[in-house]
């Protein structure tokens, strides 16, 4: 199985492809082990009008999924700051992730940040360092890869198939 997931944002978007392959063996687990094929943190400028952003989001979107044909899409559920307009801001690109990922046909999973953060660490309050080290733990990431919202988008995805592993 290959999702996208997303650490959705509004100046800066984490996203990453994930496959689950199928065990090979008689006794491999219906499902085998993880692997990344895709990370990246995309970044809209403020110079930007907000819709203008929106859009790019909404675009970029759509051609991760064309080029990497995922089956279902995994994102963060909103955590409310004390920054109203932040939160405001990073809703609505939620909604541009949720509707380009639906309308695309794509399984929508929702995972709110206690459950990325204890399905990856076991501890639902784990700090951001803890959960870096987790995921390069769990799975192999590129060298490359340094944004932490790159990283939360792979927790996210490790996340969708840590819970959904019978399936």
């Amino acid at each position: 199985m290959k999702i996208i997931s997303i650490d959705p944002g509004y100046e800066r978007l984490g996203v990453a492809i994930l496959e689950k392959e199928k065990g090979q063996k008689p006794f491999d687990r219906p499902q085998g082990k993880e692997k990344l094929l895709f990370s990246e943190c995309f970044k809209t400028k403020s110079s930007l009008p907000h819709h203008e952003r929106l859009a790019l989001i909404g675009n970029r979107i759509k051609e991760v999924i064309k080029k990497w044909k995922p089956e279902a899409l995994a994102t963060e559920k909103l955590f409310f700051s004390t920054n109203q307009k932040t939160a405001l801001l990073v809703a609505e690109a939620r909604g541009i992730i949720l509707y380009t990922g639906s309308s695309m046909g794509l399984k929508v999973f929702e995972y709110a940040p206690i459950e990325v953060k204890t399905a990856i660490t076991g501890y639902g309050r784990s700090e951001k360092r803890q959960m870096i080290d987790m995921v390069k733990k769990l799975i192999a990431v590129d060298k490359s890869t340094n944004s932490d919202d790159e990283f939360d988008a792979i927790a996210i995805g490790l996340t969708h198939f840590a819970i959904h592993r019978q399936k």
